[in-house]
């Protein structure tokens, strides 16, 4: 199935890719994350590459931090806590005008003007368009979190339906924006960005498991979690390309990738064919880089 991904995702995103108006591929991004994390396929599971990874925060520097201390931020702070008061305000009004300027400054001022808050604000943010992407993201994890808080419903079901049902969710919240959005992963590509980014995707993943119930420790908490995000920048990315009514096709995917999850081992090989078929599509300097990406 992800071979199918991959022929069906090469032209329509390199079509994308080519009129975004980031420098950066939002296919280095997504797939880049998808693999952050290599798995020895000759030693199977048992054993990670890389065996000091941050799943909270994904700078290097950084990387010291324990999988403790990643649950107790998850469950003690909120994701928009960072955020100072009106400054959040003119963020939130700016989501609604993004659908039709997109992830730019103009669509910030325009933000500001609706609440009332002078447009010299949008100075007081060092990143800009990065600030308002991150919280989009920060917004759609609290959304999440607070859906998982009150829907008693999802405990009747098991835990691969659980975890299938809460990913679309999360995505279906990025489908009014659909049409800007390789544009945001292009933001978040930026490598002043990537850091945040990529914590603020392992922060939704490790979220969805918790919520599955998942009481993992040790190398089976990084296996699960680096086997979700590939499934979910997988899913996101045949998204972008989904021109089936609401998406169906995209859940279809979806379901069948968590289906497969169970066999964690298939499915990292498959989600790694993915990214290097679609590395190959793009050419020499996505390819190169899957490959030391896939190789670390």
């Amino acid at each position: 199935m992800y071979r199918t991904a991959a022929r069906r995702l090469l032209p329509a995103l390199r079509r994308r890719t080519a009129h975004s108006p980031c420098s950066t591929s939002p296919l280095r991004f997504a797939i880049r994350i998808m693999n952050q994390t290599a798995f020895s396929s000759s030693a199977g599971f048992e054993t990670v590459q890389n065996q000091n990874p941050n799943p909270n925060h994904f700078d290097s520097s950084d990387s010291s931090s324990s999988s403790d201390e990643a649950r107790s931020a998850r469950v003690t702070s909120s994701p928009k806590a960072h955020w100072q008061e009106e400054q959040a305000r003119v963020l939130q009004a700016s989501l609604r005008h993004v659908i039709r300027l997109g992830w730019i400054d103009a669509a910030m001022i325009a933000g500001a003007r609706e609440v009332g808050v002078s447009p010299s604000i949008v100075g007081s943010f060092p990143r800009k368009e990065a600030a308002l992407v991150e919280f989009f993201m920060d917004d759609c994890l609290q959304r999440l979190i607070d859906i998982i808080d009150m829907k008693k419903d999802l405990k009747d079901l098991i835990p691969s339906q659980r975890v299938a049902k809460l990913v679309r969710i999360r995505l279906e919240m990025q489908a009014p924006y659909i049409s800007k959005w390789p544009q945001a992963l292009s933001i978040q590509a930026q490598p002043l960005n990537i850091s945040t980014s990529f914590r603020q995707r392992a922060m939704l993943v490790d979220e969805i498991w918790h919520a599955a119930g998942d009481e993992a420790n040790d190398y089976d908490w990084y296996v699960k979690r680096t086997v979700l995000g590939g499934i979910y920048s997988a899913t996101e990315l045949y998204m972008l390309t989904d021109t089936s009514p609401d998406f169906q096709d995209t859940w279809q995917f979806l379901d069948g990738r968590i289906k497969d999850a169970f066999d964690l081992k298939k499915t990292v090989q498959e989600a790694k064919y993915l990214a290097e078929a679609v590395g190959a599509g793009m050419g020499g300097p996505l390819q190169g880089f899957m490959k030391r990406i896939l190789q670390s």
